[in-house]
């Protein structure tokens, strides 16, 4: 319950703290009164300069304005603490753009995003130049060209190890207690973002559908993978979400749309300014009495946990596996005028039921967890058996 004001001088109070946010939020400082422009203003600036002729006067190592200049603008964005915001100088952005670009140019790995204090963790290895130097699942990637990237974003680490084809890159990584250092040539990897196949379980044909990431076309690219094994006689899907890092929002309510029915919820959005969105699904779907068992691990994560949630809300799927990231919110993409990048949560998102994933994710019904160090997918026949248990 709000209070009512006390007196004028708090009015006056609020004003003063909201000129000095906005100034330190990159106001327009020209629009401000002229007693507020040269007070806090001139102070902002002043300061700003002390402390970094302070700096580089009398720190043991050389510093220039520009590292001073990008490190500031770090700060402001690591002020807010919330680790899906960032702040890219312009090489990073280009680096975080290259990611996005949707081409596959790089060593061959894909990596554990959930926590990179000390660098990126291995997660999957494909035939390639990291496998050719020895990298395996579950080892510790600590420097790119020599440079730590502890404590950095995966955005930005993935970006600096990928590259076009026939660069090379030093990676530094760690296999165990042993550390290494090798360089490797990037090529083009060959990563179909849909695979499919038919398993048979019991003399029942069941289709094995992979989809590797929500990037733009990947709806068109499933069902046409889906038709295709069910026109082989395929009597139920298992859809594999594991290691896919989510993408385009609109391509998680398409995926979500081949197995629901037309308006059925999938997702709800909200953000402070951003308008508050139901997306439901848009039609089409399969026979809803093919069953379905939906495969995810803790590197599944945004559009993956929304189609995986969706599906699982309705009751049109169970879910077996690891428990999923937890991403429950969204962000949004914004160019700068010097070149940089900023990367900024614009809201969160809701399951059907109202569930936001922020730092839990979606726990299976049925745990089964893959050892990345075998050959065999530990997981894999667990959840085929729980689909096949579902034909009865």
């Amino acid at each position: 319950m709000e209070r009512p004001l006390r007196t004028p001088w708090l009015i006056a109070g609020v004003a003063i703290v909201a000129l000095i946010v906005g100034i330190f939020w990159g106001g327009h400082p020209q629009a401000l009164p002229s007693f507020a422009r040269d007070v806090f203003v001139k102070d902002d600036i002043a300061t700003r300069a002390e402390l970094a002729n302070d700096i580089k006067d009398d720190f043991y190592k050389k510093v220039s304005d520009s590292q001073l200049q990008q490190a500031s603008l770090k700060g402001m964005v690591s002020s807010l603490g919330d680790r899906f915001s960032e702040y890219f100088t312009p090489s990073e952005a280009k680096q975080f753009k290259q990611s996005l670009n949707g081409k596959f140019e790089g060593v061959g790995m894909s990596v554990d995003s959930r926590n990179t204090k000390q660098g990126l963790r291995v997660s999957k290895v494909y035939p390639g130049p990291a496998h050719d130097a020895g990298i395996r699942a579950g080892d510790l990637i600590t420097a790119v060209n020599g440079k730590p990237i502890a404590g950095q974003s995966a955005d930005v680490s993935t970006g600096k190890i990928r590259g076009p084809a026939g660069t090379k890159v030093t990676l530094t990584y760690k296999s165990g207690a042993t550390s290494r250092t090798v360089t490797v040539e990037r090529r083009q990897i060959n990563l179909p973002l849909v695979t499919g196949k038919i398993v048979r379980r019991g003399g029942a044909k069941l289709a094995e559908v992979r989809l590797a990431a929500f990037d733009n076309g990947a709806s068109k690219q499933l069902r046409d993978q889906i038709d295709k094994q069910l026109a082989k006689g395929a009597k139920g899907i298992l859809f594999d979400l594991r290691g896919n890092p989510g993408g385009d929002l609109r391509e998680g309510v398409l995926v979500a749309s081949i197995f629901l029915a037309k308006d059925e919820l999938v997702v709800s959005t909200r953000g402070r300014t951003q308008p508050s969105q139901k997306l439901r699904a848009t039609g089409g779907q399969i026979d809803p009495k093919i069953p379905v068992v939906v495969l995810v691990d803790g590197n599944s994560a945004s559009a993956a946990e929304i189609a995986t949630g969706a599906l699982r809300d309705h009751g049109r799927a169970t879910v077996v596996g690891e428990k999923t990231f937890g991403k429950g919110v969204f962000q949004s993409v914004e160019d700068l005028s010097n070149g940089g990048l900023l990367k900024i949560t614009a809201g969160q998102y809701f399951l059907p039921d109202g569930e936001n994933l922020g730092g839990h994710g979606i726990i299976p019904t049925v745990k089964a967890k893959d050892n990345p160090k075998t050959k065999r997918d530990e997981a894999l026949p667990v959840a085929l058996g729980t689909l096949q248990a579902k034909l009865r």
